[in-house]
């Protein structure tokens, strides 16, 4: 039998969610989506077939509640859906910094609840979602997480401990490369490339880059070095890199980002 899913908060991750699924093969029937904004539902209505309803009856009506809002917006959404969500719901959050801890504490004991840190490339089905499960997620319930979110890229199991760092590393990982990418392309500027060429030099490499590392199986450090030969432009380039510290700096902004995604569950428990 069909299981009936929830978008809870229907955003922008949660909209691709809803259409990896459907492209997945889930009929619009059996979803169901929650949004603020009339105009939003009624967008959602039209574009992908799906029924807009309220959170109380999206927590009644579905056999799995995807909470995609915001981690500041969570408690206000539990006290709101709590009561109305029965034990054998499968309830998956997608919040940063949210615990599974906080959530079954707000939930009918023994219902089921599974951790999920995306990023924003599952908008382009290239997404990575890291799935930790809770006190009384079941095997079954981690592969219907994994399905739902194979639809717009990988999954990978970790523990729940690690989910912060998860969250430095992936979750906001697609914003550091965007930033190396900018200062990339205003490099390729001052040394006299037009923004345009720049930025489409930068990104090809940065997509070839990624497609070796994903495909070649080799190290890191071993495709770095197969560019960097001796006395050459790159080597000089990796120099001034460590001179200014680059790695140490990026070794100290993961790390921030994930003592403040604890910080976030800190201030919400």
């Amino acid at each position: 039998m069909a299981q009936r899913v929830a978008v809870v908060g229907t955003g922008k991750i949660g909209e691709a969610l809803l259409s990896g699924m459907i492209r997945a093969g889930k009929s619009p029937d059996d979803l169901l989506v929650t949004t603020r904004r009339a105009e939003r539902a009624e967008d959602l209505r039209r574009r992908y077939g799906v029924e807009a309803v309220s959170n109380a009856e999206a927590a009644k009506a579905a056999d799995i509640l995807i909470l995609t809002v915001k981690p500041q917006d969570m408690g206000v959404l539990m006290d709101e859906l709590a009561p109305h969500v029965p034990a054998d719901r499968l309830v998956v959050s997608g919040a940063a910094g949210i615990t599974t801890k906080f959530l079954e504490a707000r939930l009918t004991a023994g219902t089921p609840v599974v951790r999920v840190m995306s990023n924003t490339p599952v908008l382009v089905d290239e997404g990575m979602s890291a799935i930790s499960g809770g006190a009384h997620a079941t095997e079954a319930h981690l592969e219907r997480v994994e399905e739902i979110f194979g639809s717009v890229g990988k999954t990978i199991r970790v523990p729940e401990k690690q989910q912060d760092a998860v969250t430095a590393l992936s979750g906001s990982g697609p914003a550091y490369f965007y930033f190396l990418v900018e200062a990339m392309t205003d490099a390729g500027i001052l040394l006299g490339l037009p923004r345009a060429a720049a930025h489409d030099l930068i990104v090809q490499a940065a997509i070839g880059a990624s497609v070796m590392l994903r495909d070649s199986g080799e190290h890191p450090t071993l495709l770095r070095e197969a560019v960097t030969s001796p006395a050459g432009t790159t080597i000089a380039a990796i120099r001034e890199l460590e001179n200014h510290g680059v790695r140490a700096a990026l070794l100290a902004a993961l790390e921030a980002a994930s003592n403040r995604s604890q910080e976030i569950a800190e201030g919400l428990s």
